[in-house]
């Protein structure tokens, strides 16, 4: 199946502790089902100072599930559902249902 949402997109959070918020996707995970966001879902963790790296409590960001995200509109502002559409040179673009605006391309 294609990606319906990848690395660069802007997405909303529809569930979860920051919900409503927004940020850039950082990563994918596809076999997992998740990805990371900038901003959103920040956790800490304590670290072990090594050479290259201090020690202490870290604040970073945790993946996110796929469904609990949605690309956001450029239109609106507001979160939208992603369908496919073919071109008629033959190129596969991604389509946001809320403006029908193309997504890539």
């Amino acid at each position: 199946m294609a990606a319906k949402i990848k690395k660069g997109d802007r997405v909303i959070v529809l569930a979860g502790k920051d919900k409503g918020r927004s940020g850039e996707v950082i990563k994918i995970m596809p076999a997992e089902n998740r990805a990371l966001v900038r901003g959103i879902n920040i956790v800490t963790r304590h670290q072990r100072q090594s050479a290259g790296q201090e020690g202490g409590l870290v604040r970073k960001e945790a993946s996110i599930h796929l469904s609990n995200i949605a690309v956001e509109d450029r239109d609106s502002g507001k979160p939208t559902r992603i369908g496919f559409k073919v071109l008629e040179d033959g190129k596969k673009v991604r389509v946001a249902k809320r403006s029908g605006e193309t997504i890539d391309g």
